[in-house]
């Protein structure tokens, strides 16, 4: 089975930026419907951001304007570009994977259920 690697989580200050990079062992696992999802202590994962087959991409409210989701198929990589970092960010971050194609309308990238393949997460923490 396909498996997925987060990196590129760490501490920094508000206002700074991180990338977060995951990656993937093969390319079925990258070129379906992917997503980053945010869980902060004591509560639920979220999903902040999906991309699906065609490249189009979708964010929560709470990050639009301040991440990019990405993929490099390439690489068999997806990336989340974090800009203006807050404190409210502070989350442990994971990347999963969905076997289908097209997941942006309605609240399908939403569901966490539909995710098959999950990532062992990256630690962001932001201080004030």
């Amino acid at each position: 089975q396909a498996q997925l690697e987060e990196s590129g989580g760490g501490s920094v200050q508000s206002g700074g930026s991180l990338r977060l990079s995951c990656a993937a062992s093969e390319y079925s696992a990258v070129r379906n419907c992917m997503a980053w999802f945010q869980q902060p202590p004591g509560k639920s994962r979220e999903a902040v951001a999906a991309i699906d087959s065609a490249g189009s991409t979708i964010y929560a409210d709470s990050v639009k304007g301040r991440f990019t989701i990405s993929r490099e198929n390439t690489k068999n990589t997806l990336y989340l570009q974090m800009n203006s970092l807050k404190p409210e960010d502070t989350a442990m971050y994971y990347c999963a994977s969905m076997a289908r194609s097209w997941c942006l309308a309605g609240s399908t990238w939403l569901a966490t259920y539909l995710y098959d393949l999950w990532g062992q997460g990256t630690q962001v923490t932001v201080s004030s």
